[in-house]
């Protein structure tokens, strides 16, 4: 299909969701065209594994070519699989089985996800453009601007750019995200060590998040095995893609509250690491062997958030997607599926006010009603899970961590 210029679309930011709606437009012959304030597509860490639930496969199984769609599959971990919550020496107190069906739920490594997402839209994803504003530009439509003084000219403007959007005062000006009490520091460390996986077989399918003896603070981690090697698996479905890894790896947060972040450690790689090997002396051994083992250039610090739903939408013609607009804190794998939704959302109205069904501002505000229930409900749901793991709940925290674990035989043994 051709590309039509008289309908087009400018999407700030080139993470899953602005790069989901880029394929599903370009798909349908619509115009568009991607800033990114990053200098280059893998400059900086963006996470590290995602679980594509069914709303996140549904949405790339509608906004992707089918070899694309194939090779998300094909590079992401087994279906099925378990999330254990247990106490801070790894004994189970309860868990979380997901279905073992190809478009239930598949663990995908984040970047190898956005690799994909990139396959096909040479040309069309712009790096070193930091968007500033939008303007109205009249009948015409819309002008999204730029820091270095330059802008573009769109039909429809959608801001996908992120938690600190720069565009959000402009288009959601009653919405900004709100802090919550608890912190992250991320990292990733090899599986494998002279040949032998670091995690045991009982936790081969297994994400687990480890709850600490005292209140507000869990550690949580998960390996992550390429189903087939990304660089094969590339050349075979999208020749000419680029694989950005293709080792298997083991990725770990270490959750505990912001006001036992020092300042001035963010950016700081080394003593983020120092900072992650000190809250984690009192778990299991294999918890602090995971941190002493990791990449010092993959840490890093997230301070959670929760978005607020909007109560006015101040540009017809504008709007927003993922953690720009529902940020969330990463309790219940809901952000990333989230974000992927509303990109297949609004390419499906996009499309049909380009056919003429419909005005673009009514699809915009179609998008807008349908977005923000489910997006809300999630934002709830992880905001909720987050106060009942690391709260300060004494009864809650105990069953968790004292009364259920002694009804279960020992896992990982210590030595």
């Amino acid at each position: 299909m051709g590309i039509s210029t008289d309908f087009s679309v400018a999407i700030s930011g080139a993470g899953l969701s602005g790069l989901c709606l880029a394929q599903y437009l370009m798909r349908a012959g619509i115009d568009v065209h991607v800033y990114e304030r990053d200098p280059g597509p893998f400059v900086r860490r963006q996470g590290y594994r995602i679980i594509l639930d069914r709303y996140g496969l549904a949405a790339l199984r509608e906004s992707l070519p089918r070899p694309l769609y194939r090779l998300a599959l094909a590079t992401g971990d087994e279906p099925g699989g378990h999330l254990r919550f247990t106490d801070s020496r790894l004994r189970d107190a309860f868990t979380i089985t997901f279905k073992d069906e190809p478009h239930a739920t598949r663990q995908v490594d984040r970047l190898t996800l956005r690799s994909i997402l990139l396959s096909g839209l040479d040309g069309r994803v712009h790096y070193g453009r930091s968007a500033v504003a939008v303007d109205d530009a009249g009948p015409a439509g819309l002008r999204l601007r730029f820091t270095d003084g330059g802008s573009v000219p769109a039909t429809v403007v959608v801001g996908a750019d992120g938690v600190g959007s720069a565009l959000r005062a402009r288009l959601m000006p009653d919405a900004e995200p709100e802090s919550t009490p608890m912190a992250g520091v991320y990292g990733r460390s090899p599986l494998w060590r002279d040949g032998v996986s670091v995690i045991p077989d009982a936790l081969r399918t297994s994400g687990v998040l480890a709850l600490a003896d005292r209140p507000g603070r869990a550690f949580f981690f998960t390996s992550m095995r390429f189903g087939e090697n990304p660089r094969e698996a590339f050349a075979r479905l999208a020749p000419g893609g680029y694989a950005p890894t293709g080792d298997d790896y083991v990725m770990w947060g270490l959750l505990l509250r912001r006001d036992e972040v020092p300042a001035g450690v963010r950016g700081d790689l080394l003593a983020l690491r120092d900072l992650a090997a000190r809250w984690s002396t009192d778990f299991h051994p294999l918890i602090r062997r995971l941190v002493d083992t990791a990449e010092l250039d993959s840490t890093v610090l997230n301070l959670f958030a929760t978005g607020r739903r909007p109560r006015r939408w101040a540009v017809p013609r504008a709007t927003m997607m993922g953690d720009a607009v529902h940020v969330m804190p990463p309790f219940g794998a809901h952000g990333g599926n989230t974000a992927l939704r509303d990109a297949a959302l609004l390419g499906r109205r996009l499309v049909e006010a380009r056919a003429g069904a419909m005005s673009v501002e009514e699809a915009i505000a179609g998008y807008q009603d349908e977005m923000a229930p489910y997006a809300f409900r999630a934002v709830d749901t992880a905001a909720g899970l987050m106060r009942r793991l690391t709260g300060g709940a004494a009864a809650p925290h105990w069953v968790l961590t004292r009364l259920l674990p002694r009804l279960h035989p020992v896992t990982v043994p210590e030595a």
